[in-house]
């Protein structure tokens, strides 16, 4: 008589795996971590990148080194939460500067609006900061490091009714609750059938950091806004800043192409000439060097100095230079049976008013109360019942601060004469309201 052995599924098992070891996913393990409701839960982080072997050692050696170009803008209010659960302290905070002043002004009629401390309750308007400074604070926070497996996610199925990972070393992980926090084009959205609304902008945004030709004793980001996209100079400590350029495709790839003092040069005129003066210097030949120092030296030197804008560039960090395209994108659905969606794989923006990272994080904050509540209840905590509490409390806000950010984009995207006057009337009124500025620096802590 033939004997069939009987093949049973075996998998590791966990309360919560997260897909993604970003600042999301890493701030969502360490919060839970630190939470006395939910510490008891056993919580996994799977990455396909080797973040602790990059990361984890980052402070001890990045004491002198150079700026990355992935700097982050974090809110007074990312900062309290990072404290909360006990990360804030392992940031390595000479390499992080806290900026008191934003100025904001249109590139067409030089309209602007100032936003300071006195904006804002916490003295201060939000801190740089490199995102591996945040992903590395918060890995030697705790066990958080403990949790991480290093794999790529090869297919993500129902097995017994629970979302099951396997990965490319063979390992499969049950989870009672799978979290996608892997990006714009997360993988476990994808498994819950959770579609997104939004559209690409047509722009990317061009990166690089930046050394300056001296140390400004302001502490002010700036941000200009032209009708090809805004171009942000953010300040770093040591006479350092990290640029964000947002423009068409085509000139991004454009500035990429310049040798670094050639895009030392385009950088000084982006803030201060004209946009006549920007697209003839976009139609040169970007691999003759001289002729665009000498176009840009040129129209540089017919003007007079202005100290309300930044100081200008000196050079250039070598192979600092990167361009990414930017999106507009809302998931339909934060949650499903026993998933839920945080951080870029729940929505992208426009870099405009740099709330990327911030929206996160409090996406991160919402997802870990509901948790603590369910836990406290004893539900399931990956039944909608459970998970309901985070949409919530999250999603408006996000679609509120997506639409006001569209709407931004799009009000200087246009040279337009009559809607150039009318911004800039605006503006001009809303320089002199205090209070309002103050609610509009509230609303994007």
């Amino acid at each position: 008589m033939l004997r069939f052995r009987r093949l049973v599924h075996t998998a590791i098992k966990k309360d919560i795996l997260v897909v993604g070891g970003g600042p999301a996913g890493l701030s969502l393990v360490t919060a839970l971590k630190n939470s006395a409701l939910t510490r008891h839960l056993d919580v996994a982080v799977v990455d396909g990148q080797p973040i602790v072997e990059r990361l984890g050692n980052w402070a001890a050696n990045n004491k002198t080194t150079e700026f990355e170009n992935r700097v982050i803008s974090v809110t007074p209010g990312s900062v309290s939460f990072l404290e909360k659960i006990g990360a804030w302290e392992n940031v390595v905070h000479e390499r992080t500067l806290a900026y008191d002043e934003m100025m904001i002004w249109d590139g067409e009629s030089g309209a602007r609006i100032e936003f300071d401390a006195f904006d804002s309750a916490t003295g201060t308007v939000a801190t740089m900061i490199e995102n591996s400074n945040v992903q590395q604070a918060l890995l030697n926070t705790g066990n958080t490091r403990d949790t991480v497996i290093q794999a790529q996610v090869e297919k993500i199925h129902t097995v017994n009714g629970l979302p099951t990972v396997k990965l490319n070393n063979g390992i499969e992980i049950e989870a009672r609750l799978l979290v996608g926090a892997d990006g714009q084009n997360s993988p476990v959205r994808q498994f819950a059938g959770i579609t997104t609304e939004g559209w690409d902008y047509s722009r990317h945004g061009v990166v690089a950091t930046m050394h300056l030709e001296f140390d400004d004793f302001k502490q002010t980001a700036y941000q200009r806004m032209l009708k090809t996209g805004p171009l942000a100079f953010l300040p770093l400590p040591n006479a350092t800043a990290t640029l964000v350029w947002s423009t068409y495709p085509e000139r991004a790839q454009w500035l990429k192409q310049l040798e670094p003092q050639a895009f030392t040069a385009m950088v000084n005129a982006g803030v201060r000439l004209d946009m006549a003066d920007l697209d003839y210097l976009h139609s040169l030949d970007p691999k003759n060097t001289d002729e665009i120092i000498y176009e840009v030296t040129w129209r540089l030197n017919t003007l007079d100095e202005d100290d309300t804008l930044p100081t200008r560039v000196e050079s250039i960090v070598p192979k600092s230079v990167a361009s990414f395209p930017l999106k507009l994108r809302q998931a339909d659905e934060y949650i499903s049976e026993r998933v839920a969606l945080v951080g870029d794989a729940a929505h992208a923006t426009h870099p405009l008013t740099g709330q990327g990272l911030n929206m996160g994080q409090r996406d991160v904050a919402a997802l870990v109360a509901a948790l603590e509540l369910a836990v406290s209840r004893g539900l399931d905590i990956g039944s909608l019942d459970a998970l309901e509490p985070y949409p919530r409390r999250a999603y408006l806000q996000n679609q509120l601060l997506l639409g006001v950010n569209d709407s931004l984009y799009k009000l200087y995207s246009t040279d337009c004469e009559p809607i150039v006057r009318l911004r800039t009337l605006g503006v001009q009124v809303l320089n002199k309201l205090g209070f309002v500025k103050n609610k509009l620096v509230e609303m994007a802590d």
